[in-house]
This record gives structure tokens, C-alpha cells and sequence, in this order.
């Protein structure tokens, strides 16, 4: 059986239903790409609002500001963030925006878990 712990530090990403790991203090897009995938985004940086996804389940939190015009007080309360830049605090859920989607980059050399 796993430790609390161990569970507590997955992203489950919708609408793929795909959960990967991630590491404290690693960014939601850092554990998409170290895990084998990519989504859309443009800055890396929460400039451009590109990778914009709704936050389902969880909370994240931002070690730097994020500019209110690309992330509004009121986009964040209803769920929005930048995966760029959210570090997830504990097991999140996030649906990635209408248009994006998880591409699979490793495909085959994927290594699989016995």
C-alpha cells in the first residue's frame, strides 16, 4: 500500500484521464514534460495565458506573482491557473482548455511498471 504521502503527489490531467507523478515544488507543466508529455503553451513563464486550464480538484499555489491581466482574481477563483507556472500543493486535478490536449512524446519507449 502506498504512504499518504506518495499519493498526495500525483496530477491527474483531464480530459485524457492520464495521472502522473510530480516532485515539490515542480510546476504542472515541468511534471507534464519530466513524465513523457507535452500540452499547449507559449512562455513558460504565466505572460501569455497559452496553457490557461481549469483546476478541478486540489489547489496550487504560485511562488512569484502572476499578472492579474493574465490571470484575473476572479478567473482563479473560479478555477482557472497557469500549469506553467502552478505548483500543485497535494494531489490536483486539471482539464486542459477546449483546444489542447496530453501528447503522448515517449509513445512506445514509454517504459512500462510491473
Amino acid at each position: 500500500m502506498e504512504s499518504t504521502a506518495a499519493q498526495s503527489q500525483t496530477i491527474r490531467i483531464l480530459p485524457e484521464d492520464v495521472t502522473i507523478d510530480h516532485r515539490s515544488g515542480e510546476s504542472i507543466v515541468e511534471a507534464i514534460r519530466r513524465n513523457g508529455y507535452r500540452t499547449k503553451y507559449l512562455c513558460r513563464r504565466g505572460g501569455c495565458g497559452q496553457c490557461t486550464a481549469h483546476l478541478v480538484e486540489g489547489t496550487v499555489y504560485y511562488p512569484e506573482a502572476v499578472s492579474d491581466s493574465v490571470l484575473g482574481v476572479d478567473e482563479a477563483g473560479s478555477g482557472a491557473c497557469l500549469p506553467c507556472r502552478a505548483r500543485p500543493d497535494g494531489a490536483v486535478t486539471v482539464r486542459l482548455a477546449a483546444g489542447d490536449r496530453l501528447r503522448d512524446v515517449l509513445g512506445p519507449l514509454r517504459p512500462t511498471h510491473h
